[in-house]
């Protein structure tokens, strides 16, 4: 899953992002509004933690002109202001969640799960297909209650199928959220990494193991059993 941070402190966006890379996460960083509202204008993401107080342009015209381009996203306002018309005038804007400056880092990461849960219609933080198991906050992957060993772009691939059980999920979309906007993007690993979770979910002896279809043209679907 991708997430766009937006953040001017440069020590928090630090700390934001190593936290937020350390779950799982795939992260972009901005730490103003001008840059911030062309990359979420411009890229794919599963979340957005926005700051309001930024520079050059406010996290709050900024979430406005994202809604009003019809960018769909979860946002997840992060601010120091704790007035409750500052609060409402964010959720009014069109954001999903509201954090208030101090925060446990925790706290963070649970909301942020839930968003992408909520946006995904994932009940949960324990994602399951079949015998297949994904738990969100440890990371923590079992087939048949065996311990899958997933290299970190493994684990962001089959954490975006589980987030869209027998959906179809296209190369290029799978392309767009488990690499950042500066990492060297090359599509046909795609099919490498698609190519050993199948190898790993057939080495496990699981009756109701789900399994990766592809859909010669299109992509992938991860079927359920």
């Amino acid at each position: 899953m991708r997430i766009l941070l937006v953040e001017d402190d440069p020590q928090l966006r630090a700390q934001l992002r190593t936290a937020l890379q350390d779950a799982g996460y795939t992260v972009d960083e901005a730490g103003n509004g001008q840059d911030a509202q062309f990359l979420g204008d411009s890229e794919a993401f599963d979340a957005v933690v926005l700051d309001l107080g930024l520079p050059v342009l406010d996290g709050l015209t900024v979430l406005k002109r994202w809604r009003g381009a019809g960018r769909t996203m979860p946002v997840l306002i992060l601010t120091a202001r704790d007035h409750w018309h500052e609060k409402v005038a964010g959720i009014d804007a069109g954001a999903d969640d509201y954090l208030t400056k101090p925060f446990h880092l925790e706290e963070l990461l649970a909301r942020v799960r839930a968003l992408i849960r909520r946006a995904s219609g994932q009940a949960t933080a324990v994602l399951q297909c079949g015998d297949l198991v994904l738990d969100t906050r440890s990371g923590r992957v079992t087939c048949a209650g065996h311990a899958m060993a997933l290299t970190a772009h493994e684990y962001k691939v089959l954490d975006y199928f589980m987030h869209r059980p027998g959906e179809l999920v296209s190369r290029s979309e799978l392309t767009e959220h488990i690499y950042a906007q500066d990492f060297d993007r090359d599509s046909n690993t795609i099919e490498v990494f698609v190519g050993r979770l199948r190898k790993k979910l057939q080495a496990v002896d699981a009756p109701q193991a789900p399994h990766i279809e592809t859909v010669r043209g299109m992509g992938y679907r991860l079927v359920p059993p």
